[in-house]
Parts: C-alpha cells; structure tokens; sequence
C-alpha cells in the first residue's frame, strides 16, 4: 500500500498572495477611502488588516502569540502599502519556507491547528479579502476563480453558518441567484452584499 503524502497548502497560498498582493499594487491613492463590504473597513484600513494577518502569521510560525498584533497595521504612508505588504509577505515565506511547519500546531485567535491548516484557513482569507479589495476598487475581472472555488468549498468548514453569531467577520449567508459567479456566490456565502 502506497501512502499518499500530504499536500502542500504553501503552493496555492502563493497564488492568494499573489492575487492579493496585484490588487493592492493596483490601488491609487485615491481609493484608499473607499468603503469595502467588510463593514469595519475601508481600503486602507483592510490593506492594514491584510498586512497584519502575515505579521500574525510570521509570529506565530516563530512561536509566538498572534494576539501580539493589532488587527490592523497603521502608520503606513499611503505609498507605501505595497512595500509593506511584500515584506511581511517575505517574512511569512521565509518563516513558513520549512516542511515540519505545516505539521506544528500553531494557536491562532480562533483555534490550535496544524500548520498546514492554518495556512489553508488563510489562503481562502486572503482570497475573500482580495474580493474585498476588488469590489472597492471596481477590479474584479481581475480575480481569479480558481481560488474562489477553493474558498467555497473549504469555508463551510471554517466558517459554518449555523456557528455564527452575526457579531464575528461573517454575516449570516446572502441569498443569490445560482447563476451567480464564484466571486459573488462566496462573498454572499461569507456574508457580503454582492
């Protein structure tokens, strides 16, 4: 019997990154103040959070707490949102660049997992949020759908609706058409309104 080895999430939470890290190249100074369908948020305010959530990540790889960091990185000069995200890009590939990472429990706010779990969690993160960013920008055709299929099979999960209280970062499910994309079908399933 031939055991399968287990996959590498590392692979498609590149190509998360990169989509995201293309749409926050893409953002003008101008839209920094638009608002995002993440209620909290406006761009910049969610560039901030994206920039956060790797910090978090490069922490907890390293053994710390990811409660070490606000939600949102702040004090950032409006050009300089994609350098700030390429570097903590570049810390979270280099800290999570080792294969007994993805084995490691890790303790994230939410929950103790395995590396490799974490890593899936925040690829379809990243995803969402890179929908965010698109919607508030006008630059969805640029997303691409693979990774929103992902996401959607993977957040009933993560983010079942029956488990949410309508307080955390995930409304209850927005009814769509089920013609819709894949981009809307998962921000209507998150809780957006598309």
């Amino acid at each position: 019997m031939t055991v399968q080895p287990a996959h590498d999430p590392r692979v498609v939470f590149a190509r998360a990154l990169d989509q995201t890290g293309q749409q926050v190249a893409a953002v003008r100074p101008g839209e920094l103040t638009n608002r995002t369908p993440c209620a909290d948020y406006d761009v910049r305010a969610l560039i901030g959070h994206m920039v956060a959530v790797l910090h978090k990540l490069t922490d907890v790889g390293t053994g710390g707490s990811a409660r070490d960091f606000p939600d949102v990185v702040a004090g950032i000069a409006d050009d300089g949102w994609v350098g700030a995200f390429a570097r903590a890009r570049g810390e979270v590939e280099r800290v999570w660049a080792g294969d007994t990472m993805l084995d490691r429990e890790v303790t994230l706010p939410w929950a103790t997992l395995p590396g490799r779990v974490a890593l899936e969690a925040y690829t379809h993160e990243f995803t969402a949020h890179s929908w965010d960013l698109a919607h508030a920008t006008g630059r969805v055709a640029a997303l691409d759908p693979d990774l929103a299929v992902l996401a959607l099979e993977a957040f009933p999960n993560f983010a079942p609706p029956e488990a949410r209280s309508g307080q955390g970062p995930f409304g209850p499910v927005v009814p769509v058409s089920n013609d819709a994309d894949v981009y809307t079908r998962l921000a209507a399933y998150l809780g957006r309104q598309p």
